[in-house]
């Protein structure tokens, strides 16, 4: 259950890879990481939080009698969305883990809040490394703006290509289902029976 600091380092480098880290996180790594923790071994898979597997005993009601237990945390496995990646991320974390990121705010701010000595499982601090790395390489690109002109211009454009999907998608529907082209006709054709009844209503109120 006990593994050392070192070799947790050596696996981050190796998962992360030390170009992608970014300028003094490695001295920050290996200053917060300590040379020897104990760590239950499926916590290295998950965020935990702290919490790990405890010891205690067990207490008989009639004599007193103490045996020997373990209490185990409480694990679920859920897919949480990171915005910084723009994907879900499934991971196995516990139910004081899910409070924390709940109050944190999602799981990217809880991975920049949550300090190096405190993230004491491997996929923790790979995904902290590689949330910071993403938030570094986000902070150097250059933003644009548009005016209001082109916001409206871009809005049409997309109402213009779901209109065009819909239609595309009502007549392969009608493809499908068989529509033939008679019906086609009769429907152009009271499109056009009511267009002329319209306009001798309105020659009839002009002469009147």
């Amino acid at each position: 259950m006990a593994f050392r600091g070192k070799e947790m380092m050596k696996k981050v480098l190796k998962n992360v890879g030390e170009k992608n880290l970014a300028p003094g996180l490695k001295e920050s790594l290996k200053k917060c990481i300590p040379d020897s923790k104990v760590v239950m071994g499926r916590a290295k898979r998950g965020l935990f939080a702290g919490r790990h597997i405890q010891f205690g005993n067990r207490i008989s009601e009639d004599g007193g009698n103490k045996s020997r237990r373990t209490w185990k945390p409480n694990v679920q496995e859920k897919r949480l969305f990171s915005y910084v990646l723009d994907r879900h991320i499934r991971v196995k974390v516990t139910t004081h883990a899910l409070r924390c990121i709940d109050k944190a705010g999602g799981i990217d701010e809880y991975l920049l809040k949550t300090p190096y000595h405190k993230m004491d499982t491997e996929m923790g601090l790979y995904w902290k490394s590689r949330i910071e790395k993403m938030y570094e390489e986000l902070g150097k690109r250059e933003v644009v703006f548009f005016s209001p002109e082109d916001e409206a211009r871009f809005e049409q454009r997309f109402k213009d290509l779901k209109v065009a999907e819909r239609t595309a998608r009502r007549d392969a529907r009608r493809q499908m289902s068989g529509w033939s082209d008679k019906q086609k006709e009769i429907e152009e054709g009271q499109v056009v029976d009511q267009l002329t009844d319209e306009e001798a209503a309105a020659e009839w109120a002009a002469n009147s």
